[in-house]
């Protein structure tokens, strides 16, 4: 298939820059075979069955955008840039790649100063990714992270305004608890504990996976032919425990629905076999249509952009036709898009409510 199958134009004022107050109050989009309903997040209670299971991704965001600044002395007395960090992911070195803006402007061994408690050695590039070593690690990295660092919001965001103290909270889900995510699994943001509480009361089951969410999430496919695409690659674990639940509940008929393209890829990592398995290690698996899913029976998600490797996920989901229906119903609609905006639930097949 080619990269324009999978386009569609978006007004800019359905870009959401901020999530539905309280968050499950966001709209929610539900696709049933051929039906599409207007709902809300909360209204997810009376779609979901006693025995379905949701899988939830339990990674947590760290504040991964740092500011600093470079010394050097010139021939012209001491001179410093300005340097702006985003960190991608550790190394089992201890060192952290990372995006440096400008990178140019860096020499190696030279060292980046972000707060009186945190700094980093440039130790060289490669791909145009720095490799950095900080100062300190473990509990002393955190907690200089978390001073100093913002929490990386999407660029289509990020183009509209700065992260603020209200992004500490917005972009984080009330079960995040591994931290390590560079981008927030978006389609849980829309859950509170109201709403989890009201779900558990209806006989629905959860799962915790974890996988840590790259900036690559956003990079665009720039291949006309999307088989040419070479997905970046994500850490993600699913457990024993989980692996076991999502398996039972398969063998009783209850359905698995992740919630969030990042849980449903790395359950269907853990399932190529046909049947679910502990797993760890980089998934790179790009869901496009003609997949044939062994595990997720549905999905929650959010509105993605145009030409994504996401907008691919769903269409292989729902198949290409049923995902520009429902895309076109959710412009027309005014639904909110992207990251803090509203939701949907796939459902490819067509049964009964609750």
């Amino acid at each position: 298939m080619k990269l324009s199958d999978f386009d569609f134009d978006l007004p800019e004022a359905l870009i959401a820059t901020r999530p539905a107050v309280p968050r499950s109050s966001a709209r929610l989009l539900v696709a049933q075979g051929d039906r599409i309903t207007d709902q809300r997040v909360t209204d997810l209670v009376g779609w979901l069955r006693p025995g379905d299971r949701l899988v939830l991704n339990d990674t947590k965001v760290i504040p991964a955008r740092l500011t600093g600044r470079r010394h050097r002395d010139s021939a012209q007395g001491p001179v410093s840039a300005k340097i702006e960090v985003t960190l991608l992911e550790p190394g089992s070195d201890g060192s952290w790649s990372a995006l440096v803006k400008p990178l140019r402007k860096l020499k190696e061994g030279e060292n980046v100063i972000f707060s009186d408690a945190l700094s980093a050695v440039f130790e060289g590039a490669l791909d145009g990714q720095a490799c950095l070593r900080f100062n300190c690690t473990g509990d002393d990295f955190d907690a200089a992270l978390n001073a100093a660092g913002a929490m990386p919001l999407p660029p289509y965001i990020a183009a509209k305004r700065p992260a603020d103290e209200q992004d500490q909270t917005d972009y984080q889900t009330v079960f995040a608890r591994r931290p390590g995510a560079v981008a927030a699994p978006t389609a849980s943001l829309h859950f509170d504990m109201d709403l989890l509480d009201a779900l558990r009361a209806r006989g629905v089951c959860f799962s915790h996976v974890t996988l840590h969410v790259g900036a690559g999430t956003f990079l665009p496919v720039k291949v006309d032919d999307i088989s040419q695409h070479k997905m970046h690659a994500e850490w993600g674990r699913v457990d024993a425990q989980a692996a076991a639940e999502i398996a039972a509940t398969k063998a009783v008929g209850g359905r698995i629905i992740p919630v969030g393209t990042t849980a449903l890829r790395l359950i269907e990592t853990a399932g190529r076999s046909g049947q679910i398995s502990a797993w760890e290690g980089d998934t790179d698996i790009f869901i496009t249509p003609g997949f044939e899913f062994q595990v997720a029976d549905g999905l929650m998600t959010n509105f993605h952009l145009p030409k994504s490797t996401l907008m691919m996920l769903v269409s292989a989901l729902m198949g290409p036709a049923r995902i520009r229906a429902i895309y076109a119903h959710a412009i027309a609609q005014g639904y909110r898009f992207f990251s803090y905006g509203d939701s949907s639930l796939l459902l490819p097949k067509d049964q009964a409510q609750g």
